[in-house]
C-alpha cells in the first residue's frame, strides 16, 4: 500500500515596487510607504485586525539593479 499523497496548491505573490535608480536609489519615504499599504494587504489576506503585528519575516525586499521589490506570497490547496 502507497505510504504517500499528492495534493496541489494555488500560490499568489503581491508586490509593490519601489524605483531605485542610480545614483540616488529609493527614497526611504517610498519604501516606508510601500512597507505600510504590504502590511495592511499581508493583514487582510490572512484575515488579521488592522492593527495586529505581522510576523518579522512576513514580507520579503528583493533588490535589483533599478527597484526594490516588496513581496509575500500566500498559498492554499487547490479545489477539487
Amino acid at each position: 500500500m502507497a505510504t504517500w499523497s499528492a495534493r496541489t496548491v494555488t500560490t499568489t505573490r503581491y508586490e509593490w515596487i519601489v524605483p531605485a535608480e542610480e545614483p540616488w536609489g529609493a527614497a526611504l519615504a517610498d519604501v516606508e510607504s510601500a512597507t505600510a499599504v504590504a502590511a495592511t494587504r499581508y493583514r487582510e489576506a490572512h484575515g488579521l485586525a488592522d492593527m495586529t503585528p505581522i510576523p518579522g519575516d512576513a514580507l520579503r525586499y528583493h533588490v535589483t539593479d533599478d527597484e526594490i521589490v516588496i513581496s509575500f506570497t500566500t498559498g492554499r490547496p487547490a479545489s477539487a
